[in-house]
């Protein structure tokens, strides 16, 4: 259809509307609405007809696309390539403790942690994460610097991709997911805190993927533990080794994760996961390769589960850790080291309150029982001692402004072996990832 016959009928009125913003934009930008070359003669308004009006809007309306394409030019630069290749995020969390009795009141930017990663190519991908605990950092303080995580992940395929570098052992729950959002209450767990200790980095090389869409799988060799350092109370905690690691005696670890329900597209409406997990090494390492000389080993095997339907998430985790040696360590260490937490919530913020600024907002409370023992079973001729043996108590609620914003609050109800009154704690919180 020709514009001619596109146009005819077309009333005066109608066509001023439609080209008014065409005469505004054209005003305010500097261009001519209608103009010919200066040697033409111009015909004048009554000479046009409605038709050839038309004919040199249009003409004004390209000329005034062009002139926006030049100002898109210079007002939003091409972003250089290398520079679409980076992620950038973190997580961070600040905590108020408040103990009965003696127990110290403080408040506490407990960690703060920086996200760099950096995709060379499809298939090979950085990934890293510096922490800073505790705000401050000197030889007098306990804050630290430390690089949780620096690794690359050559993608070769879904059953088999190469990870080397810093990773986190695959151990537990928390200790691979851990940003403050992703779990219930303002502190980790004690089991987490103790069993497994969590943040616990190793550094190695190994393999991962997925057998099939519901199984998948990690399996590493990696830098071990300083069985010096392991205690009464504290378990396996301390031999952690965060700078240069030895690599005397190595440590085998891996996990497998069971996903039930991606074999039914409906999911029965809810998620399960299903993990196992182990370690085993050998503990004579130490920092700069200054081993300690200890003759001993660790075994660590654990299972832990998600489970959520509806409203309702559930989790646990079991862990049983076994020291051959643990008579030529001393620091009444245990043979044996038992932990276990079992956890439920209920996220009852309802729909009719998810508008305007409360639209992606969500609140749960949550209560969650740990038992948790460091003195499980003891070498023979060692004495236990009984404030290894502990249970805790915690009940609290958690607010989410947004999926990735959470303030939160508990309390804590704690016992061990020794009979005397640990003080109950109050937790406030707020922590983040982004």
């Amino acid at each position: 259809m020709s514009q001619k016959s596109h146009y005819t009928g077309v009333s005066r009125s109608a066509l001023w509307f439609r080209f008014l913003p065409v005469f505004l934009i054209a005003c305010l930008l500097g261009l001519p609405v209608a103009s010919s070359p200066a040697s033409a003669k111009e015909p004048s308004e009554s000479s046009l007809s409605t038709e050839d009006k038309i004919l040199e809007l249009e003409r004004s309306l390209e000329a005034l696309s062009g002139k926006v394409e030049e100002l898109k030019k210079v007002q939003a630069p091409e972003i250089p390539s290398w520079v679409n290749r980076f992620t950038l995020g973190g997580y961070g969390e600040m905590h108020a403790n408040f103990g009965e009795g003696d127990a110290a009141d403080q408040f506490d930017i407990h960690r703060l942690v920086a996200y760099v990663g950096y995709t060379f190519n499809d298939w090979i991908r950085f990934h890293s994460e510096t922490e800073i605990e505790h705000a401050f950092v000197s030889s007098e303080s306990d804050g630290e610097i430390s690089i949780e995580q620096a690794y690359l992940d050559l993608l070769l395929s879904d059953p088999v991709n190469v990870r080397f570098g810093r990773i986190l052992t695959p151990i537990g729950i928390l200790n691979r997911k851990h940003e403050p959002p992703t779990f219930y209450g303002v502190e980790r767990p004690f089991v987490d805190q103790v069993i497994i200790p969590t943040t616990w980095s190793s550094d190695g090389i190994g393999i991962f993927g997925g057998i099939v869409p519901s199984l998948k799988y990690e399996l590493y060799v990696v830098s071990g533990l300083d069985g010096s350092a392991f205690n009464a109370t504290n378990g396996i905690r301390g031999g952690r080794i965060k700078e240069r690691p030895s690599l005397h005696e190595p440590a085998v670890t891996g996990r497998l994760d069971f996903f039930p329900f991606v074999a039914w597209p409906s999911g029965y409406g809810s998620f399960l996961r299903l993990g196992a997990s182990a370690y085993y090494g050998g503990l004579d390492n130490g920092n700069r390769g200054q081993n300690p000389g200890i003759d001993a080993d660790l075994r660590v095997l654990s299972a832990d589960f998600e489970y959520s339907v509806g409203q309702i998430d559930f989790r646990g985790v079991f862990a049983h850790e076994n020291i051959d040696g643990a008579t030529r360590i001393g620091n009444n260490v245990a043979e044996e080291i038992v932990g276990w937490y079992l956890e439920g919530a209920w996220r009852f913020f309802p729909d009719s309150w998810k508008k305007g600024k409360l639209a992606r907002s969500d609140a749960a409370v949550f209560v969650r029982y740990e038992d948790f023992d460091t003195q499980y079973r003891m070498p023979a001729g060692v004495a236990e001692n009984p404030a290894g043996d502990r249970t805790a108590w915690t009940l609290g609620a958690s607010f989410y402004l947004t999926p990735s914003l959470v303030a939160k609050a508990d309390y804590q109800v704690r016992d061990d072996a020794t009979g005397r009154d640990l003080p109950d704690l109050v937790n406030l919180g707020i922590g983040w990832q982004f």
